[in-house]
């Protein structure tokens, strides 16, 4: 009689509907959770040549607008666009002529999708690592054309610039240096585009190529593709900028001349020689009023590496103002490491521990002579007050 009334209780107990419904919504949980591993793991592994591409439309807007673009321009487009397609000659000659910095050299590669290489070849303190659920959560969006680029200028603080700005979440940024507009540019837009990260409505994207600034063909082919593009160009001391981009050149070729020796044509007379790009790239006034015969000043921002350095939370404000964007990257983003010299940030994106720029940044200079720094500085200066008349900015160099 026990044993009955025992099993007539839990009988009644294992059947109740609350019970049931609890046993219900608990496997369909279990359930959820597995469709939702198992879409996560399926996503992060799908080969680029599954993902559709609706973007046809806006690509053909895009090319019928160059042609209109050389058709105006010159009233024959096959003479403008082959001008526009030609690979860039050099003015000068260089010692070096790739950057410390990782850059998109052949075609195909989407870098969108491989953020964990460039992070590492940036060489920051700490590895950053992108999990399956972040990539699956950043699958949304399109791929877009950049609305604002850092065109410059080598040795200046760029690389640090974007770095920063990508902490700022309306703010989607390539990690290496795509050289479209001037290297890669026969390699057409839609790669191009695809080396762009995917982008959410109200986002801006970015790319940084330092050497655009200083390639004649740049203006008019960023003009063609958006005359609306937002230009950054961050600026540095061109004495200094000069002496860093030796002292990076001589990190990898050890036997190369002395920098007194690549500054003067004639040491004797203390003519400068131009032709070295190290000299070169800090004639600013000279590369600037290239950019003018394309681009309003309003369009162009330039961005003190010095202060970059000392105020950095001060000149990312004036950043995000020209973008258009709300302040959010300010002092409490930064701190300032005592060994390497320079700022870095508390949280990175992608991570929540602090990050510095790698060893390729903040390299100690060589010892160069006074008097060599001296001549640099007298050629150097009628430039630099015709630059501070142009940008209406004086950047105190002198």
């Amino acid at each position: 009689m026990e044993y009955s009334l025992f099993c007539h209780h839990f009988y009644a107990l294992s059947v109740s509907p609350v019970k049931k419904k609890l046993g219900l919504l608990f496997i369909m949980l279990l359930l959820w959770v597995y469709m939702l591993y198992s879409c996560v793991g399926y996503c992060a592994t799908m080969p680029p040549g599954l993902v559709v591409d609706n973007n046809n439309n806006n690509r053909a807007k895009e090319t019928a607008f160059l042609g209109k673009y050389a058709e105006a321009e010159s009233g024959r487009p096959d003479l403008m666009m082959s001008k526009l397609l030609s690979r860039p000659q050099s003015a000068w000659t260089d010692v070096e002529s790739d950057y410390d910095e990782p850059s998109v050299r052949r075609a195909p590669r989407d870098f969108s999708k491989d953020e964990g290489d460039v992070d590492r070849a940036e060489e920051w303190d700490d590895g950053r690592r992108v999990s399956s659920l972040s990539s699956f959560s950043n699958g949304s969006g399109n791929k877009k054309l950049p609305q604002a680029i850092i065109i410059g200028v080598k040795k200046g603080g760029t690389r640090a610039l974007l770095e920063f700005l990508r902490v700022h979440p309306d703010i989607r940024a390539v990690g290496a240096e795509p050289h479209f507009f001037d290297r890669n540019y026969d390699n057409g837009l839609d790669w191009y585009r695809d080396l762009m990260p995917k982008t959410l409505e109200g986002q801006i994207t970015m790319e940084k190529t330092p050497s655009y600034f200083v390639t004649r063909e740049a203006p008019a082919r960023i003009y063609a593709l958006s005359r609306e593009t937002k230009l950054i160009v961050v600026v540095r001391d061109p004495v200094t900028r000069a002496i860093s981009d030796y002292t990076q050149t001589l990190s990898k070729k050890p036997d190369i001349p002395t920098f007194e020796s690549l500054t003067f044509k004639n040491r004797t007379t203390g003519l400068i020689d131009t032709s070295w790009s190290a000299i070169q790239i800090g004639i600013y006034a000279k590369h600037l009023d290239n950019w003018l015969q394309f681009f309003p000043m309003s369009q162009i921002l330039f961005v003190s590496g010095e202060r970059l350095i000392s105020d950095p939370a001060g000149e990312l404000g004036r950043v995000q103002d020209f973008l258009g964007l709300k302040r959010i990257i300010t002092d409490k983003h930064f701190y300032f490491n005592q060994t390497k010299g320079f700022p870095c940030l508390k949280k990175a994106e992608g991570s929540s521990k602090p990050h510095c720029l790698g060893k390729t940044k903040g390299r100690t200079h060589p010892n160069i002579d006074p008097e060599v720094v001296q001549r640099l500085r007298d050629f150097y200066r009628p430039f630099n007050m015709k630059f501070y008349q142009m940008t209406g900015h004086n950047f105190g160099w002198d």
